[in-house]
């Protein structure tokens, strides 16, 4: 007899195993590699082409980092209060249309709305620091974060502020230029000129009611995106979004995360929204069921982990390139310095996939014990694989965490 030879039925089994291990293998989680950047008490970031090299940075408060090496470059001096610094996010945009990316920032205290001019390619070698210029003095402190949302549909973000201040107005702030007498340097004279200058415009969503958290996205399905906060969400109006107050709907009270992400999760056509509770254990997402009768939005809430607490920061993005977004939330670090329920335990970071058919979120773990969150969570390909890396930014350091597939 042939020892060599395998039988029939042996060797269906054994194409049976080999196929149930390479669908093992396909469904393995996700590895990651972490490199910390930074420790301080920054809690923004972003990532963008910096320098025009092609190559994707990290900036992150006082500094950002040249890929692929990612070593510190001064961009700003922040001063701190009380263990918070006076930045809540960085947001990247061409301000004054020049090619180079520009960073806005606002603070949780102050209440200028300020962007750091990019000096372009030679003071970018030299480590120099990028000049503060104000858009706009808002007049509002209290700031607890903002987000960039184009909420008019023009293609143009406008800068949305949430205020923990309940009596605060939902403000959003639109870009414009007018013309102002400026000083500038005429050889070695200083003179003066009227010139077009960046600034921005007031936009009232909802007077004299805010609240912890913000999100943006179409609840009632009339096409136009809405804005969630603490206390319900504003409808956009047919017309004049611009130029009028939005009505108020009072569907929930939440101290819900800085972004509520709006998705049709269970493919009903009706909006969905994610939320986490920023200050607080628990990550839920909402079910929007069948409208009353008199049209009002009808809710049901499933949670989907309730395991950390501060779950303050969510980001969509499809990290394990499956095509289809996961949700991407940790632990925001001292969110209230330590004073938050669960605010000694250890940061986290998670991705969660969404199973359409058991209609629930199954979590899996991007880090532990190390990197957690701030107030934002960026994500790019850094290193040219193919593959969305993360970035984040909080007290327990700016970190890159790089997805080995």
């Amino acid at each position: 007899m042939n020892m060599n030879i395998i039988p029939q039925k042996s060797l269906i089994g054994l194409f049976a195993l080999v196929a149930a291990v390479t669908l093992n293998a396909g469904e393995r989680d996700i590895s990651f590699s972490t490199k910390l950047l930074a420790i301080d008490a920054n809690e923004g970031c972003a990532i963008v082409d910096v320098n025009n090299d092609g190559q994707l940075d990290v900036v992150a408060g006082r500094n950002w980092y040249a890929g692929p090496d990612f070593v510190p470059r001064a961009l700003r001096p922040i001063e701190d209060r009380n263990g918070y610094i006076h930045s809540n996010g960085d947001f990247p945009y061409d301000v004054d249309a020049d090619g180079w990316v520009d960073i806005i920032a606002q603070s949780f205290f102050q209440t200028e709305i300020n962007w750091f001019r990019n000096p372009g390619p030679e003071a970018l070698k030299l480590g120099l620091l990028w000049e503060k210029r104000l858009l706009v003095d808002t007049k509002v402190d209290r700031n607890e974060a903002e987000l960039m949302h184009d909420l008019d549909g023009d293609g143009v973000d406008e800068f949305v502020v949430n205020s923990w201040n309940k009596e605060t107005s939902l403000l959003a702030w639109k870009f414009k230029t007018e013309v102002r007498e400026v000083e500038v340097r005429r050889g070695n004279r200083t003179v003066k000129e009227m010139q077009e200058v960046p600034t921005m415009e007031k936009i009232t969503i909802g007077s004299s009611r805010n609240g912890h958290g913000l999100g943006m996205g179409d609840l009632n399905g009339d096409g136009l995106e809405d804005v969630l906060f603490q206390e319900g969400w504003y409808e956009r109006p047919k017309s004049g979004a611009m130029d009028k107050p939005w009505k108020w709907h009072k569907d929930w009270y939440l101290h819900a995360s800085i972004p509520m992400v709006v998705r049709d999760l269970n493919g009903d056509g009706r909006n969905d929204f994610i939320y986490g509770m920023g200050h607080d254990y628990g990550l839920f997402w909402r079910e929007q069921l069948k409208p009353a009768a008199d049209g009002t939005l009808q809710w049901k809430e499933h949670l989907i982990d309730k395991s950390f607490s501060q779950p303050h920061v969510l980001h969509l993005a499809d990290i394990d390139g499956d095509g289809e977004d996961e949700l991407i939330t940790g632990k925001r670090v001292f969110a209230h310095n330590g004073k938050d329920p669960g605010g000694m335990e250890r940061p986290v970071l998670y991705y969660y996939n969404w199973d359409k058919k058991q209609k629930r979120f199954d979590r899996k773990t991007i880090v532990e014990g190390s990197a957690g969150t701030g107030l934002q969570i960026a994500t790019g390909d850094l290193n040219g694989d193919g593959r969305l890396d993360i970035a984040v930014a909080g007290k327990s350091g700016t970190y890159v965490i790089f997805n080995e597939g």
